[in-house]
C-alpha cells in the first residue's frame, strides 16, 4: 500500500453508516483503503483476527452503503471478518480496546452495538438466525420492508446448521439474502466435496440479467405468479444445467443464486446488491474474496495471518517470541505425543474439525497423513465418524476446542457413550481462553460431560500428566474418555518424560496439611500450591490434592479429606456448577454432611474478554482468591 498506514482521512469522518451513505460511489474505494490502513496500524500492536477482516472490507462497505442499517439487519457468521463493520458503526475510537478487558469484544456482540444484530463466535449460525429475523419482520408487517442479510464464509456454510437453515429458507416465505464470502480458506485449508464445488461454480452475469428482466416482465403481465415461481425456477435451473453441464446446488433448493462476483471490487458489489436488494424470496449472492487482501504477507500466507499476533506494519515481520528454552504450548505437547503414540500403534487415528494447526493435529498429519482426518466445521460429524471408526477396531483421538465440542453433545451421548466406544476426546482450550471472550471460553465441558454414563474425564496438572493421560488412553481398554487441557504454554520446558498409565479415578496428594484441604483439577494445582506456600508463611497448614480425574472421582481422597474435619476448597478452571465443585459437594452431602465446602471456579455467568490472569481474578480462582478462600473458611 503506497500511503502511510496511519493516513485514513475518509474513515476519520465516518461515525455511522449514515455518514458512509453520504459519500459518492467513487469515494468508496478510498474508504476501503482507509479501513485497511487502520486495521494494519492497530492490529500490528493489538493483535486480533487479521486476514479475514482484510478480505471482507469491500463487502462490509458495500453492505452498509446499500442497506439502511441498523433498520436493515446484517447477521455475521463467526465474526472473524467484522472488524471493518465495527469501524463503520461508531467504534473507531474505541477499537484500540478490541479484545481487551473492559473493551470491545473481538466478535459481534448485541450488548455492544445495535448494529451487531446477533451473537457471533461459532460458525454456521447466521443463516438460521437471519431467517428468524426475516420471518419475524414479515409476521410483524414491518413497513418499510426490512431487509435481512446473512454473511457466511465458504467454510462455515459447510456446517450442518447452515444447511438446515438453507433448507428451511427454501420452504418458508421470506426475503432473506445470503451473502457467501468465498475466500477458499477457513483457518486451515477448506476440505470436502462442497469446497471443491464452490471453487468451480460459475454463473453467467448475462444469463442472470436476462432472467431478471424476463421474470419481471412475465410477472407484470400476470403470466407468472409468485405461486408458480418455484416451478419456473426449477425449469430454468434444469435448462441452465443442461446448457452449461453444471448443476447449481442452491437453485436445486429453489433459492436464487447470483455470482460468483469479485467481492474485492466495491463498485461491483454495490451494483449487484442494489440490483437484488428488493427482490422477493430467498437469494444467495456468491462473492469471491482474497483472505488478507491488501497486505502482501497476509495474501501470501493467509493461514498464518488468520491471527498473527504483533507484527511490523511496514515490513510484515511478525514479532513472535522465541520458543527456545520456553515451555511448549499444551496443544503442541498433545500433537507431539499423539504422533509418538501413533507410530507405535497403527490403530490410532486422529480427527480434527477444521483445526489441524490450532489443535496441533497437523503434527501427526505431516508424518501419517492417511491416519488423520480433517472433517471441516462439522463437530457432530467428527464425533459420529469417530464412533464408526471405534466400532470397527480403531482408536480415534478427536481434538476439538472445548467451546466447539458443545455442538456435538448429542453425538457424544448417542453415537459414542451409548455403545461405550473407545473414543478419546482431546479437549483443547479448556477453561478461560483470554481475549476471545465469552463465545470461546471452555467453561462447560466438565459439567456437560460428567452427566454422561461411562464417560471418563481427566485433566493433568502439567505437560507430563497430559502425556501420561494420552498414553493411558492409547494403551488401556476404556469407553469414551475426555482429556482436557488449557490454551497456551505450560510451565515446564522439559515436557518430555517416560510415559506411564494413570489409573482411572486415582488422584494424588501434593502437600499434606490439617487446617484446610484444597482439591484441584488441572493446571490450577500450581496456583493452589503457591497459595499453600503463602498460607504456610502465615501459619496456616493447608493440604493440596490433585484429583486428576473428575469421573470416576477418587473417593479415597474424599474420605481422607472428610476425616480431617477441616474446610474443603475446590478449585477448577471451569464452571463450579456441575464440575469438580459440584461433584465434591454431592459426595460430601451424601457421605460427610456438614463438612465446610467452598467452591472456586467460573461462576454462573458469562465471562468477557481479557487476559487469562485478569479473568481468573475476575472469576475468583487465582492464587489471591484461593488464599482468601482458605482464610475465610477457617475463621
Amino acid at each position: 500500500m503506497s500511503k502511510n498506514v496511519t493516513d485514513t482521512p475518509l474513515l476519520n469522518n465516518i461515525d455511522s453508516p449514515a455518514d458512509l451513505r453520504k459519500l459518492s460511489p467513487n469515494e468508496l474505494p478510498q474508504v476501503c483503503d482507509d479501513i485497511r490502513r487502520f486495521l494494519i496500524n492497530h492490529l500490528s500492536e493489538n493483535p486480533g483476527h487479521f486476514a479475514s477482516s482484510m478480505g471482507a472490507v469491500e463487502l462490509t462497505v458495500a453492505l452498509h452503503y446499500v442497506f439502511n442499517t441498523p433498520y436493515d439487519r446484517i447477521v455475521w457468521d463467526v465474526g472473524h471478518q467484522a472488524y471493518g463493520h465495527k469501524l463503520l458503526t461508531g467504534r473507531r475510537e474505541a477499537f484500540a480496546t478490541n479484545r481487551k478487558f473492559g473493551g470491545l469484544s473481538g466478535f459481534p456482540n448485541p450488548s455492544e452495538s445495535e448494529y451487531d444484530t446477533f451473537s457471533a463466535g461459532h460458525a454456521s449460525n447466521s443463516i438460521s438466525a437471519a431467517l428468524g429475523m426475516a420471518v419475524a419482520s414479515q409476521l410483524k408487517n414491518d413497513s418499510p420492508r426490512r431487509n435481512v442479510v446473512a454473511v457466511i464464509g465458504d467454510a462455515s456454510i459447510s456446517g450442518g446448521l447452515a444447511f438446515e437453515g438453507i433448507n428451511n429458507a427454501a420452504n418458508t416465505p421470506n426475503n432473506l439474502l445470503i451473502v457467501l464470502n468465498d475466500n477458499d480458506m477457513s483457518i486451515d485449508d477448506n476440505v470436502g466435496a462442497l469446497n471443491s464445488y464452490m471453487t468451480h461454480l460459475n454463473t453467467s452475469r448475462l444469463y442472470n440479467d436476462l432472467r431478471y428482466k424476463a421474470f419481471r416482465l412475465l410477472k407484470s403481465t400476470g403470466i407468472v405468479s409468485e405461486q408458480r415461481r418455484g416451478a419456473l425456477l426449477r425449469f430454468n435451473n434444469s435448462l441452465k444445467s443442461l446448457l452449461s453441464r453444471q448443476q447449481n446446488i442452491f437453485e436445486g433448493l429453489n433459492i436464487r443464486y447470483f455470482g460468483p462476483f469479485d467481492g474485492n471490487d466495491v463498485a461491483t458489489v454495490v451494483r449487484v446488491l442494489n440490483d437484488i436488494r428488493d427482490m422477493s424470496g430467498p437469494r444467495i449472492l456468491h462473492l469471491k474474496t482474497i483472505k488478507g487482501k491488501g497486505y502482501a504477507p497476509a495474501e501470501a500466507d493467509p493461514a498464518s495471518w488468520h491471527a498473527p499476533g504483533k507484527f511490523d506494519p511496514v515490513t510484515g515481520k511478525r514479532k513472535c517470541d522465541s520458543a527456545e528454552g520456553k515451555p511448549l504450548k499444551y496443544q503442541d505437547v498433545f500433537g507431539n505425543t499423539l504422533l509418538e503414540l501413533a507410530r507405535a500403534d497403527k490403530s490410532i487415528v486422529g480427527i480434527s474439525a477444521a483445526m489441524l494447526s490450532g489443535t496441533s493435529m497437523g503434527t501427526m498429519q505431516a508424518e501419517l497423513p492417511d491416519r488423520v482426518f480433517d472433517v471441516g466445521i462439522s463437530e457432530g460429524h467428527a464425533v459420529t465418524f469417530a464412533g464408526g471408526l471405534a466400532k470397527d477396531g480403531m482408536k480415534p483421538f478427536v481434538a476439538i476446542y472445548s467451546s466447539f465440542l458443545q455442538r456435538a453433545y448429542d453425538h457424544i451421548i448417542h453415537d459414542v457413550a451409548l455403545q461405550n466406544l473407545p473414543v478419546t476426546f482431546c479437549i483443547d482450550r479448556a477453561g478461560l481462553v483470554g481475549e476471545d471472550g465469552a463465545t470461546h471460553h471452555g467453561a462447560y465441558d466438565l459439567a456437560y460431560l460428567r452427566t454422561i454414563p461411562g464417560m471418563t474425564i481427566a485433566s493433568g496438572r502439567d505437560e507430563h500428566a497430559l502425556r501420561n493421560l494420552l498414553y493411558t488412553a492409547a494403551t488401556t481398554e476404556h469407553g469414551p474418555m475426555a482429556i482436557r487441557y488449557p490454551r497456551g504454554a505450560g510451565r515446564n520446558p522439559d515436557w518430555k518424560c517416560d510415559m506411564k498409565v494413570l489409573p482411572a479415578g486415582k488422584g494424588e496428594r501434593l502437600r499434606a496439611g490439617k487446617q484446610a484441604a484444597i482439591l484441584t483439577l488441572g493446571p490450577v494445582a500450581d496456583d493452589a500450591l503457591e497459595a499453600a506456600r503463602r498460607l504456610e508463611a502465615e501459619g496456616i497448614d493447608t493440604a493440596v490434592y490433585d484429583m486428576i480425574f473428575l469421573k470416576p472421582i477418587d473417593e479415597e481422597i474424599l474420605k481422607e479429606v472428610a476425616a480431617k474435619g477441616c474446610p474443603v476448597i475446590t478449585v477448577e478452571d471451569g464452571t463450579i456448577d456441575g464440575g469438580l465443585g459440584g461433584a465434591v459437594a454431592e459426595w460430601l452431602g451424601e457421605h460427610a454432611p456438614g463438612t465446610p465446602l467452598h467452591r472456586l471456579g467460573i461462576p454462573d455467568k458469562f465471562i468477557p474478554q481479557g487476559s487469562p490472569a485478569q479473568l481468573r481474578s475476575l472469576a475468583g480462582f487465582d492464587t489471591d482468591s484461593i488464599v482468601a478462600a482458605v482464610k475465610n473458611s477457617i475463621k
